[in-house]
């Protein structure tokens, strides 16, 4: 595996910013009247989730969940670890939880599964990436989708390969040799 310097785009900058804040107002209007709790999932939701509630004009709480079924590696282990759980009660609540990208679905699968046993008035989810090709379990609530990506390990935007390259201001890729 070789990184490609991350100087080659596959979603810029710009379109990441456009893309949100149409995700943004859709949320905006979806939930306009009710005040949701978007739960981020850590790491790699950090910097989409900062960007997309700039860009919801609606209330709206935050909170985060951490899991873990990567490690270093660029391929999920199937096994998902609960690191840090809720501290809001999310009972009654509209739940929407913000992913920065939909892969194998193993993790998302638990993580809903998980969430559904508090019994939220509702539960989708905001992915802003979605790479179909990989998908061995359905979420089946993928409601805000910002990009369709083709089948590459992708980093940048708070995607990371061994917890770097987070700060890429675009989504690019790490090639295999």
């Amino acid at each position: 595996m070789i990184l490609n310097d991350a100087k080659k785009v596959l979603i810029s900058r710009e379109q990441i910013e456009q893309r949100i804040a149409e995700m943004g107002r859709q949320i905006s209007d979806d939930y306009r009247g009710r005040n949701p709790v978007l739960v981020g999932v850590l790491r790699g939701s950090f910097v989409f989730l900062a960007d997309l509630i700039r860009a919801v004009s609606i209330p709206l709480e935050v909170d985060f969940i951490s899991v873990a079924s990567y490690g270093s590696q660029k391929n999920s282990s199937g096994v998902v670890r609960l690191l840090q759980d809720l501290n809001t009660n999310i009972k009654g609540r509209d739940v929407i939880l913000v992913e920065d990208i939909v892969d194998t679905g193993i993790t998302l699968s638990y993580l809903i599964d998980n969430l559904k046993t508090r019994n939220p008035a509702s539960l989708v989810l905001c992915a802003l990436l979605d790479k179909k090709e990989r998908r061995q379990k359905e979420p089946g609530i993928l409601k805000y989708v910002g990009f369709t990506i083709p089948d590459k390990f992708v980093i940048g935007y708070g995607l990371d390969h061994a917890q770097q390259y987070r700060n890429l201001p675009y989504v690019s890729w790490v090639e295999e040799e």
